[in-house]
């Protein structure tokens, strides 16, 4: 009877300790998941909200702009300083084919919006019609301009989401309502409240958008033309066109061919190609990083169901001795073994996405903090695949145990 008892006692005592390091091992099974899932939400989120800052923008644009030339060229001394024309932009549609858009824009900074007693500093902008092509508008109220209102000089404009809550606090539709801007009175045919960051002349939410027509006749600038932006056809690289486009306006203002400073050209397929390689990065390193971190864990879970096999010898043996086969010895370390990685990781998963969840309220639901279906699910099965991996070893030491070397044992 003493011989039972203390084997009962040892086996008890080897389930306890097995217990703990199992807790242990889940932990950092839960750990490993857990940053996977969140780096993976959180990166998507952090790319959603950087996105936009581009909302909108045509990711083929190429913008231009006039700069003080560098160097002397037919005549002409360094440091000249030229405009755009409006036959630049001609002159680009004739012989720049690859074109599908060439619009011109006119910013101008340090304006006063005023309505009643209510003042909104602002940027005025004047833009042709198909500006849309260049960055789409997002509309909260009204429409934006179209070819009549440029063409017929109308006084109508687009005002920001900022210039809208200063100038009308009460959040009502001011379509058809006047502001005074500069002197002039303008017509609200639309509202945009774009979030988009990157703009022609400054934070979008401050802008008052107006006929460029209407514009170059306040400013009398004549045929001048702040900025062009040309945009290109699908499946054009406006990288291959930068020397072509400014060949074709240096040529036409006596710019030297090799003064590359005389020129601004902003090419915003670039920009656009530097974020996708940035997350691109981040999301091979998140993937590296966690997957690194899952196979510690599955090496932490075959080590522990190592010493749990031979702690638990005396048991196996005795499961041996009363009938138990090999098969049924392998099932049940190897069970162990995923049946421990699938609880920590469902845990894992379950508080990446409640703590995503909360990043996304944070955020004001801007962007989805969250990890896909499809993730979760793969995640699962990689974790159904290390602990059935992690389990084959200590499973075929404990195939191996036999009755009598384990009864000799105790």
């Amino acid at each position: 009877m003493r011989f039972d008892t203390d084997t009962y006692r040892e086996i008890t005592d080897a389930l306890m300790r097995n217990k703990r390091r199992s807790i242990l091992t889940g932990f950092g099974i839960f750990w490993g998941l857990f940053m996977l899932l969140f780096l993976i939400g959180g990166g998507h989120g952090l790319k959603q909200l950087l996105e936009k800052n581009f909302e909108g923008f045509a990711t083929n644009t190429v913008i231009i702009a006039a700069e003080e030339t560098t160097k002397p060229y037919k005549g002409f001394k360094e440091g000249r300083q030229w405009n755009l024309q409006y036959k630049d932009i001609e002159r680009l549609k004739a012989l720049v084919p690859e074109l599908e858009v060439v619009t011109p824009s006119i910013p101008e900074w340090g304006y006063t919006a005023t309505r009643d007693e209510y003042t909104a500093t602002c940027v005025s902008k004047g833009v042709e019609a198909d500006y849309t092509k260049v960055q789409a508008p997002t509309l909260k109220f009204g429409r934006y301009l179209n070819q009549v209102d440029v063409a017929q000089k109308r006084k109508v404009c687009i005002i920001g989401e900022r210039v809208w809550k200063t100038l009308f606090p009460n959040g009502e539709d001011p379509c058809g309502q006047y502001i005074c801007l500069g002197g002039v009175y303008y017509q609200v045919i639309g509202v945009d409240v774009c979030t988009s960051n990157i703009n022609l002349g400054g934070n979008s939410a401050d802008e008052v958008t107006i006929p460029i027509t209407v514009m170059r006749d306040i400013l009398n600038s004549g045929d001048r033309v702040g900025i062009i932006c040309a945009v290109g056809r699908a499946g054009i690289n406006m990288g291959e066109l930068e020397g072509k486009i400014r060949q074709v306006i240096a040529r036409q203002h006596y710019i030297a061919p090799d003064d590359k400073e005389a020129m601004m050209l902003l090419n915003m397929e670039v920009m656009f190609s530097i974020v996708d390689n940035l997350f691109r990065g981040i999301n091979f390193l998140i993937w590296l990083v966690g997957i690194g971190t899952l196979l510690a864990g599955a090496i932490g879970v075959s080590n522990i169901m190592l010493v749990v096999v031979r702690e638990r010898t005396v048991e196996i043996g005795i499961r041996r001795a009363i009938g138990a086969t090999p098969r049924d010895i392998l099932s049940q370390i190897v069970s162990e073994g995923v049946i421990l990685t699938l609880v920590a990781g469902s845990f894992g998963i379950v508080f990446s996405v409640l703590l995503l969840q909360l990043f996304e309220i944070i955020s004001q639901h801007k962007a989805a903090f969250q990890i896909s279906f499809g993730t979760a699910v793969a995640a699962l099965l990689l974790l159904t695949l290390l602990g059935l991996l992690a389990g084959i070893a200590p499973a075929r030491r404990a195939m191996n145990i036999k009755p009598v070397e384990a009864m000799r044992d105790e």
